[in-house]
């Protein structure tokens, strides 16, 4: 996707999506919809729930956030749906399975929202994804030459035609590992039949997937741990990469539909914006790792200055940890307007600048006639931050030392982050004094791609598993649509 820059504020980068799968759990749209409310973060565009009964899905869609898409009685006609099981002991409740949605593949409309519902040979499918399909162009075009049909412009919706166009008898069949295994890019998914749940995350491991265990012993897996913590779950590991997990009245299994990727690659900005502070990604906690960055830009970047102020929200935790680091103040003078959405369209400059103002509020009896360090996480296209280092300027700021908690954003992402074209970016083919000249800032330092990947990296996850392609152009798969379609084509005919 592309935004003409004169056309849009910020866009920083969308957050992905936000995924949760329950089976056995009593009541399990209303756990969907807590788990679903503390990974808000991760899409605000739209939100769903589907549960089983073990015969047929009940789903409930629409735009929006969490909130405002569930109404008691919408969650309670789910639960009802679920509780038809309810009679067998042996059974008990069914599944479900939701989602938080940010579009990054697919425009934003209802008829995009998740959980996607099909009809499959076998009884109904329904399925939520996390993340971008990098070949799903050349997938749908090669579907759609052999006679399948759309509902939407997701790349989601390929999957279940892809399992629909798999082999679906003989003593080896597997649709959900034959379909997986053509796909190239970023995935974490879960799908609901009528008899269980199955999660997949991709051969790389892009985004995080994390599986759970509530205290009746009924499992459940989210996007995120934070997720586990809000419905009292216990984390018990992230899913692997490559791997199918299945959860059913049998419990918990597994099985590979790929081998992982002997290099992995995590998504740093997970770590740097996306995530949860209270999550653990990757093995580490997100919190732990920010202020880490923080005190590593102190140390690569430090300031002669008065204050260290945040950029909200995500600047916090950096800007914490390089307050303690270099001993100087920390002050919250930049603060957020709760109400106002994290995206404007406006058209013309006077609008454009009146909403930022209206978004983010500077007090100004704080930074008058004061040396400030500003820390945020990260610069996208830079509109904004330009409109806040001119109030600044303007409540009275003596000297702004601008103060980024990642690398230069100069690449795009084909992995599930709306990164804009690589042109809008702010950092791309400029120097940083270039840039620090157009965001007028007296000082602007980064840090180095060497630092986030300290801050990030552990034994659990050593610095080579990270992808880092939106900062260094390293793309761990080929993403050209025509070798993609050649190898789909080559395969599909095959089986």
């Amino acid at each position: 996707m592309t935004h003409p820059a004169d056309l849009t504020i910020e866009r920083a980068a969308r957050e992905k999506c936000g995924v949760f799968a329950a089976w056995g759990a009593p009541e399990p749209a209303r756990l969907a919809y807590f788990a679903l409310t503390a990974l808000q973060h991760r899409g605000q565009e739209s939100a769903g729930i589907a549960t089983t009964d073990g015969a047929s899905i009940e789903l409930h869609v629409d735009m929006g956030l969490v909130a405002n898409v569930f109404a008691p009685q919408d969650l309670a006609k789910l639960d009802t749906h679920a509780c038809n099981r309810c009679p067998s002991p042996s059974k008990g409740w069914g599944g479900a399975i939701a989602h938080n949605r940010y579009s990054t593949t697919g425009d934003s409309a209802k008829r995009n929202a998740q959980p996607f519902v099909s009809h499959l040979k076998g009884g109904q499918v329904a399925v939520a994804h996390n993340g971008n399909i990098a070949n799903a162009s050349a997938l749908r075009a090669v579907l759609e030459n052999d006679g399948h049909a759309f509902h939407t412009t997701s790349d989601t919706e390929i999957v279940l035609q892809m399992i629909a166009a798999a082999p679906q008898s003989g003593t080896e069949s597997d649709p959900l590992a034959h379909a997986l295994a053509l796909l190239k890019g970023a995935f974490s998914m879960a799908f609901l039949s009528k008899d269980k749940v199955e999660c997949a995350r991709d051969p790389w491991g892009w985004r995080p997937l994390a599986l759970g265990e509530l205290p009746d012993g009924s499992p459940v897996v989210a996007s995120e741990t934070v997720a586990l913590d809000v419905i009292g779950a216990t984390f018990i590991r992230e899913i692997e990469p490559g791997e199918i997990v299945t959860l059913s009245d049998e419990g918990v299994s597994s099985r590979f539909f790929a081998d992982p990727a002997p290099r992995r690659a995590h998504c740093i900005f997970e770590h740097v914006y996306f995530a949860s502070p209270a999550s653990t990604i990757y093995g580490q906690n997100v919190q732990i790792v920010r202020e880490k960055l923080g005190e590593i830009l102190c140390a690569e970047a430090p300031a002669d200055a008065d204050i260290v102020v945040p950029m909200p929200d995500s600047g916090r935790s950096a800007a914490s940890g390089y307050a303690r680091a270099s001993a100087i103040p920390y002050r919250e003078a930049i603060i957020p307007n709760r109400y106002v959405g994290r995206t404007f369209i406006k058209p013309t400059a006077e609008q454009r600048t009146a909403a930022v103002r209206m978004k983010l509020n500077i007090i100004a009896d704080i930074v008058r006639g004061q040396r400030v360090i500003v820390v945020d996480d990260s610069i996208v296209r830079g509109t904004t931050t330009r409109t806040k280092m001119d109030q600044l300027r303007a409540a009275g700021a003596k000297e702004i030392h601008l103060r980024i908690a990642s690398p230069p954003i100069r690449h795009a992402c084909f992995f599930g982050v709306d990164f804009p074209d690589p042109s809008h970016l702010i950092a791309n083919r400029r120097e940083i004094d270039q840039v620090r000249e157009m965001l007028a800032v007296d000082s602007l330092h980064y840090i180095s791609l060497d630092g986030l990947l300290d801050a990030c990296a552990s034994d659990h996850t050593p610095r080579e598993h990270f992808c880092t392609a939106c900062y260094s152009g390293d793309y761990r798969i080929d993403i050209d649509p025509a070798t993609n379609k050649e190898v789909f084509q080559s395969y599909h005919h095959q089986s």
